[in-house]
């Protein structure tokens, strides 16, 4: 008795919601897609594209998106993808593949942490000790950190229109003791060092606190400088140097410059790579989670990584939802 009152009720449910969405859509009713799925997170290989029938080479298409952090994406009702260990994961399944001739690196990213953007990096080259081949494509913003992880690829391909560049480090710092003065509140921290506030909120920053804060920016600015000479072997460091000072550029202009080795579409890199591995016919496969979907080669996941609150969205980049400064390779407008 308890199994059909429940069946009615399920039923009577749905009814209702069928009902209500073709009252308020005005036009057909709509459709149900019931479909199995495997409970398993691991990923799946989707074909993008398939050149014949008789193709059997594969190239892997993996997906480089929004801010690099060290941490998952937050989401509304949890926790999204860990950047770096999704890449990880992707590169791995594609090294075990022996049908996986190479590997396009599609980059769309302001950057991030310095340490997420090294652990990237690293893992690329990693990877290319398997003697696949990793081809850099930019599309709309490959900065700073963006740029540090292509730098590790053996080619990097531009869209005329790309922001890229952006070569350095920023520690974004706030100073909110006038305010406090405002309202009355003055903060009172116990210290078993001089420096271990250091880069507090609540008081403007010491002299000597800049200097150590600029040092350690320095150095990590000094390991961008390495890399990108060791990417782009072709620029002197006197000229990565004149490079390095921030800026960005479009893809055209960092054509010109030496920083990236050609502009081309992204269906023109997909067959100067078939070339580069000698095929002719061959498969774009790209991985993903159970349950996504992907219908082309220019598709991607919708951009969860700002998180929403009561449903209204609120622009709370991860990267600043600390309290702790960072040292970031970021390209940020107006930071």
């Amino acid at each position: 008795m308890y199994q059909t009152l429940s069946t009615r009720r399920i039923a009577a449910i749905i009814f209702a919601l069928i009902v209500t969405t073709t009252i308020a859509m005005g036009c057909g009713a709509p459709g149900f897609l019931i479909t199995l799925t495997t409970t398993k997170r691991n990923l799946v290989e989707t074909e993008l594209r398939r050149d014949s029938l008789f193709a059997v080479d594969k190239i892997a298409m993996i997906d480089v998106t929004g801010v690099i952090l060290n941490m998952p994406e937050m989401q509304l009702l949890g926790e999204g993808e860990h950047p770096v260990s999704m890449l990880l994961e992707q590169l791995d399944k594609a090294r075990r593949d022996r049908a996986v001739k190479a590997v396009i690196l599609r980059i769309n990213s302001p950057g991030g942490a310095v340490v997420a953007s090294k652990l990237m990096h690293d893992e690329i080259k990693h990877f290319k000790e398997s003697g696949k081949p990793v081809v850099a494509v930019m599309m709309d913003v490959a900065a700073s950190g963006g740029y540090y992880i292509a730098c590790a690829c053996d080619e990097i391909v531009a869209q005329s229109s790309t922001i890229t560049g952006s070569i350095g480090v920023v520690m974004q710092m706030f100073d909110l003791s006038g305010t406090m003065d405002l309202i009355g509140v003055r903060s009172d921290a116990i210290l078993s060092g001089v420096h271990k506030d250091s880069g507090s909120l609540f008081r403007e920053m010491r002299p000597e606190e800049r200097e150590l804060f600029q040092a350690i920016v320095n150095e990590m600015y000094e390991r961008f400088v390495e890399v990108v000479m060791e990417g782009r072997p072709e620029l002197d460091e006197a000229e990565v140097r004149s490079l390095a000072d921030g800026r960005v550029y479009t893809g055209t202009q960092a054509l010109e410059v030496g920083l990236v080795d050609r502009v081309a579409t992204l269906r023109e890199t997909v067959d100067a790579v078939k070339e580069r591995i000698g095929s002719t016919r061959i498969r774009l496969v790209a991985y993903k989670r159970p349950l996504g979907y992907r219908p082309n080669y220019y598709a991607k996941a919708p951009d969860v990584s700002n998180r929403e609150v009561n449903l209204i969205n609120v622009d709370l980049p991860a990267w600043l939802d600390r309290t702790t400064p960072r040292f970031m390779y970021l390209w940020h407008p107006g930071m």
